[in-house]
């Protein structure tokens, strides 16, 4: 067996030693929800009696208490492509939990935006916000202390690390995840972004447009590019949380039924009266939490996962910052090339052997813990196997020795890069990340005078009064999560990428979000601390020189620093009021950086415990 990395080994026990004394007030919390807390036996007559009333032919196993009652909470709605196939998992499940003894019941449902409906519009502001609104509800849902077992259906983008910060309240509960698998693919991604560049340009209408856009997400599943919905779940198979190789099963067919089924079983199997225990808790330790980490910067996963990843393990009493992310990233080599990196998409990286030849890869190569507590019957090993039929039944079978198609995946000996690709930047302008994955060497420094903007919808507009036709250092400030909860910028990829293309050095800097899917453009993103109350990017002003450089991990404005420490910031836009933003003030006022998670309702639990 290979030994595991140094720099993997060295970063595992510095988080290790800095979680300590929150992580040990995890496990007794845990320790607590099992033996004195949320479980059947603390329950009135009247408490169960209200829990099974409408539980047909479940009322009598569930009244005796003798079998586990498994909790299913859904993400399902028929507006979001990726969670319309959830509408039948309930009955589904349920007639697998007879198979063996238990039952289940839908313990509640959980809100599902879609950030591809709302991207670039005023419902963009609630999207990060929406994954506490999640983990708040799946509590609500998990609070009635009816279940012994949990199994979570979700797989969108704030969804899935949503319900793992709400589930993990309730650690002692073993728990899996569900997910209902990618559409098919549909246009190809060449011929996407063609037509959005075009368009652009005012070369083509919203006809066109409209055309492409619908030819690419064109069915039920999950959209086919390597976002944050698709990374959720490489994370979750890295983390030993689905059973082995369910995340990319293109939904409607035998075999993701099967594996549906196959979870519902196990989860019935790893309850805290059997001899093979598996509570969410313990699964999520800090070993689980690394190999999310690796996951990521080996596939070239979403950025969006730099700000999720800390706030799951807060939930688990696990402290993660971005510092850990770029050491790893030095030593993590990018094994997976996923449209916006690469071609194909996530149908393709699939078939080239996807989840299961990576962990392979990784684990013999001494990249990823192998000892962590999944789902499945041994170690993480058991992810490193594809899922099959045979004669109707599911078995899991050895990936393949080489991939299928090496433009999907290469081997640690002959990387597409040394490196994970998401570098931590820093200097007088603060922290912030940046993908280079998809970006060219050449442009991974830019230098340039910088155009100030505070609404996204401002750059557009000067983009179209061809007022950026120059290099030129784009900084979008004031789109934190205290200003505007910290909306994607994705809708300014386009037009950036024009005046790339024009042959103009370009960046984006901002103090929020780019999209998980962002691509070909450098984009020093997340900024913190924020403009508003006081971040140094509010200091700005149009035609300062900016340098982004990932090559030496610096973000700095040229300005000299008697006059830079002189400058007040700017005066912050007036808060958001309409499409219900303004009921998530009290997430905006109370929100911390986003390094840490940029959540105010962690930052509030944590001065309790």
């Amino acid at each position: 067996m290979t030994d595991l990395h140094p720099i993997v080994a060295a970063v595992t026990e510095r988080i290790v030693k800095r979680s300590a004394p929150r992580r040990r007030k995890y496990l007794d919390l845990i320790e607590r929800g099992r033996d004195a807390g949320t479980n059947r036996d603390q329950l009135s007559c009247g408490n169960l009696a209200h829990g099974f009333a409408a539980s047909g032919e479940d009322k009598a196993v569930i009244r005796t208490g003798t079998s586990m009652n498994i909790g299913i909470v859904t993400a399902y709605n028929d507006m979001l492509s990726a969670h319309q196939p959830y509408g039948r998992y309930p009955e589904a499940i349920k007639i697998a939990a007879r198979e063996v003894g238990a039952t289940a019941q839908v313990a509640g449902g959980v809100p599902a935006m879609c950030d591809g409906v709302t991207q670039g519009q005023a419902g963009m502001d609630l999207s990060l916000f929406s994954r506490d609104t999640i983990a708040m509800a799946t509590a609500i849902a998990l609070s009635h202390a009816m279940f012994e077992g949990n199994l979570m259906l979700g797989i969108c983008d704030k969804i899935v690390p949503g319900l793992l910060i709400g589930a993990l309240r309730f650690g002692h509960l073993p728990t899996i995840l569900i997910p209902a698998g990618p559409m098919p693919s549909g246009l190809a991604n060449k011929e996407k972004v063609r037509i959005r560049q075009l368009y652009a340009e005012g070369k083509v209408g919203t006809a066109e447009l409209l055309e492409a856009e619908s030819a690419s997400y064109h069915g039920a599943g999950t959209c086919t590019f390597y976002g944050t919905a698709n990374s959720n779940q490489m994370m979750m198979e890295v983390m030993g949380l689905h059973m082995p190789g369910a995340a990319f099963v293109n939904p409607g067919t035998k075999l993701r039924g099967e594996l549906t089924r196959a979870a519902v079983h196990r989860v019935a199997s790893i309850g805290w009266d059997g001899d093979d225990y598996r509570p969410l808790g313990h699964c999520i330790d800090e070993k689980a939490i690394v190999n999310a980490i690796i996951g990521l910067l080996s596939t070239g996963g979403s950025t969006n996962h730099a700000i999720h990843l800390p706030a799951i393990a807060r939930a688990a009493g696990i402290s993660i910052d971005w510092t850990d992310f770029a050491e790893l990233s030095e030593v993590i080599p990018l094994l997976a090339r996923v449209y916006p990196n690469g071609s194909g998409d996530v149908n393709h990286f699939h078939a080239a052997g996807g989840m299961a030849w990576i962990i392979t890869q990784l684990l013999d190569n001494g990249l990823l813990h192998r000892d962590i507590l999944t789902v499945a019957r041994r170690d993480l090993t058991d992810y490193g196997k594809e899922p099959a039929l045979e004669n109707e039944a599911l078995v899991w079978n050895d990936c393949p020795a080489e991939p299928r198609d090496t433009s999907m995946l290469r081997p640690v000996s002959d990387a597409f890069s040394p490196d994970g690709g998401m570098k931590l930047l820093s200097g007088n302008l603060g922290r912030c990340i940046m993908k280079v994955s998809a970006v060219d060497p050449a442009r991974w420094t830019i230098e340039a005078p910088v155009r100030v903007f505070s609404d996204q919808d401002d750059v557009l507009k000067a983009f179209k009064a061809g007022e950026l036709e120059r290099d030129v250092v784009v900084a979008v400030r004031f789109q934190g999560p205290r200003a505007n909860g910290m909306p994607e910028l994705h809708k300014l990829t386009p037009s950036l990428g024009v005046l790339q293309d024009r042959g103009f050095k370009v960046a984006l800097l901002t103090d929020g979000r780019m999209s998980g899917a962002s691509g070909k453009v450098p984009a020093a993103i997340h900024l913190s601390p924020e403009a508003l109350g006081g971040g140094p990017i509010g200091k700005l002003r149009d035609g300062d020189m900016v340098r982004v450089c990932a090559n030496t991990g610096v973000v700095e404005a040229l300005v000299d620093p008697v006059e830079w420490e002189a400058r007040e910031g700017a005066d912050a836009p007036p808060p958001p009021y309409d499409t219900g933003r303004e009921l998530f003030a009290l997430f905006r006022h109370h929100s911390d950086l986003a390094e840490e998670g940029a959540s105010a309702m962690l930052a509030a639990m944590e001065t309790e415990i």
